[in-house]
């Protein structure tokens, strides 16, 4: 029988996603990331077509004997990778591990405090998000722009005021790390839980050059596994706290039934490959997104943190207000094969939301391909030639598109070792 034409279709375009995404673009969303061949080869195994409610050795499914053992390994390696006790790897993003953490201590009606949306906030932890869905309430801690962080004397006021069940820490632009310690210390005093949400720096974490707030005092940790963690799209929870692993086990299936096993492998590949090389890629990114900013500020761009030093992150962050703001030039770089986004800052209104002053840059994805500090300050002059210059985007385009050949192959990770094919089946990419 002849292909169906609905199925060429199809194919074609797979193709030209994978093709245009993986080869021809400079990637530089900052929740995005790509797993290395082998993590990418045992993701696509039988697994993904099984069941395993519930925890490993007390399932509701039979035919789990293999899978109890990769569940049970990838939390040991976490365990290892980010020293702490327990590891709960059953959420299928970080959402869902947002939604686990809040509902197993906090009811409807109960309050959290949270950081602002504008300061940098995921909307999970927000009355827009799971937070509100769940009938949380919601109290947002001040924001100091001059610091780039919560304010934590003014934070303090409302924590002590309000004694939330919740205080919510971490964020979706995070230039610089929380003031996990002093934030616990004050939650700690009115009997709440500090929940912290790595989703975005957990390779940093693993990588060494950023906090662990484990080890700050937060009781939980939250987080995605496909950021600068450079894993398959999904997520975790961490605490070094027994009864509240306990306790967030117990409700993982008020979320989640199945957690998709076929993703566990591929975390613990990638958690190998963190132990050996994550230090180096971690040390890597943060280097590439100083000299990215200071890059952008030669070029005439307004980065936001200049007076401390921009960013100590995977993220930049530009005012594009005068060039007629963040919708606008996002769709403008699109068009020259440069993948950005639109995102609010401190002084935008929520209502502000689909066409905010900022565009958030994240250089992990492209740091994995292999680009170092000089690359990114050529990426700099293509974004001034688009932006500023008002060149030619589909000339740019060109650019973009020669540059990026030299990017192809996957840094700090592993390949399909060859004594590995005859056991791990891998599904080529369409090309």
């Amino acid at each position: 029988m002849s292909i169906p034409i609905e199925l060429s279709k199809l194919i074609e375009l797979v193709g030209r996603h994978n093709r245009w995404r993986r080869f021809e673009c400079i990637n530089l969303i900052p929740s995005e990331n790509v797993m290395s061949p082998l993590a990418e080869a045992v993701y696509f195994s039988d697994l993904m077509h099984r069941y395993a409610e519930g925890k490993p050795g007390k399932r509701f499914y039979q035919g789990n004997i293999y899978s109890d053992q990769i569940e049970l390994y990838t939390s040991e390696l976490l365990s290892k990778l980010f020293n702490v006790e327990f590891v709960e790897p059953r959420p299928i993003s970080g959402t869902i591990a947002n939604a686990v953490a809040f509902r197993s201590f906090a009811e409807p009606g109960d309050r959290a405090v949270v950081p602002s949306l504008q300061a940098g906030a995921h909307i999970s932890h927000t009355e827009l998000g799971i937070l509100g869905a769940m009938g949380i309430k919601q109290f947002v801690m001040p924001f100091d722009i001059d610091k780039w962080n919560i304010d934590v004397d003014r934070a303090r006021k409302i924590i002590e005021d309000v004694k939330p069940q919740l205080v919510i820490l971490g964020a979706s632009v995070y230039l610089f790390p929380h003031p996990t310690r002093e934030i616990a210390d004050i939650a700690h005093s009115v009997n709440s839980i500090i929940i912290h949400d790595v989703a975005h720096v957990l390779g940093l974490i693993a990588g060494k050059v950023w906090p662990n707030p484990i080890h700050e005092g937060a009781d939980i940790v939250t987080a995605s596994t496909h950021k600068t963690f450079p894993g398959p799209q999904g997520g975790v929870i961490f605490t070094n706290n027994r009864d509240i692993y306990e306790t967030i086990s117990r409700n993982i299936l008020r979320f989640v039934s199945n957690h998709h096993l076929h993703r566990l492998p591929a975390v613990a590949v990638t958690a190998i490959e963190m132990l050996y090389f994550g230090e180096q890629y971690a040390k890597q990114i943060t280097r590439n997104a100083k000299r990215f900013a200071e890059a952008l500020a030669e070029q005439g761009f307004e980065v936001v943190a200049e007076n401390l030093g921009y960013t100590q992150s995977h993220m930049v962050l530009i005012d594009v207000r005068r060039y007629g703001g963040g919708a606008k030039i996002a769709k403008m770089l699109e068009d020259a094969n440069i993948i950005a986004n639109k995102n609010l800052l401190p002084w935008d209104s929520p209502e502000k939301a689909h066409n905010p002053s900022g565009i958030r840059f994240g250089v992990q994805e492209m740091t994995r391909f292999g680009m170092k500090e000089d690359d990114f300050r050529e990426i700099a002059v293509f974004i001034r030639e688009v932006i500023i210059d008002r060149k030619d985007v589909y000339e740019v385009k060109k650019k973009v598109v020669e540059f990026r050949k030299n990017f192809i192959n996957i840094a700090y990770g592993f390949d399909i070792p060859k004594e590995f094919y005859n056991s791990v089946i891998s599904i080529p990419m369409i090309l």
